[in-house]
């Protein structure tokens, strides 16, 4: 099965590829994205390496991973996407980073929507649930701008998390429409 294309009306989400580990090193250590995604670690380029290589056998395997975030006319990447297994009992939840040039803009959530759409209607998953540092508010905006309900706030491994949810039913009656030209392609 080759790996899914999702295009909404600015963006185009592809999986990530080895070409993509400089720029995601690169976005990976900007320090507003740094500090929430990484708990301010300082990632090295091999842990990009093996990330991407994660998500290439997680798209083989169970049809999704993380997808490079482009705008529709171009290929530079400006952020990510995706499904990603967390925690010491793996639990799936969706992610997601913009480059700091382009927050504010609305393509987090537009990204995480189409995501979203992907895995309930592709994927058949009934539930899918994020995480997001409590003083991340602009994460939290993007996590319920994108269909998804707050459900708990608690310590996860010493930091203050809040987690969001949201079925396929509610995601459904939310409303969260795309337009005629988003759409989920398999290129074979």
């Amino acid at each position: 099965m080759s790996p899914p294309l999702i295009e909404t009306a600015r963006l185009r989400l592809r999986p990530l590829t080895p070409g993509d580990v400089d720029d995601l090193h690169r976005l990976w250590l900007e320090p507003g994205v740094r500090r929430h995604l990484w708990d301010g670690e300082m990632v090295t380029r091999e842990r990009v390496v093996s990330a991407v290589e994660e998500s290439a056998a997680t798209f083989e395997s169970r049809g999704h991973g993380l997808w490079a975030v482009t705008p529709a006319a171009g290929e530079a990447l400006i952020g990510f996407c995706g499904f990603w297994f967390f925690r010491e009992l793996p639990q799936l939840e969706l992610l997601y980073g913009v480059a700091p040039a382009h927050w504010n803009r609305g393509f987090a959530t537009e990204a995480a929507r189409a995501v979203l759409k992907y895995g309930f209607e592709e994927l058949a998953f009934e539930r899918i649930e994020a995480s997001t540092d409590a003083a991340n508010a602009a994460s939290a905006r993007v996590l319920e701008k994108a269909g998804m309900s707050f459900r708990k706030r608690e310590l996860t491994d010493g930091l203050d998390t809040l987690y969001y949810a949201v079925t396929r039913e509610a995601f459904r009656r939310r409303g969260v429409r795309f337009s005629r030209q988003s759409s989920v392609e398999t290129k074979n």
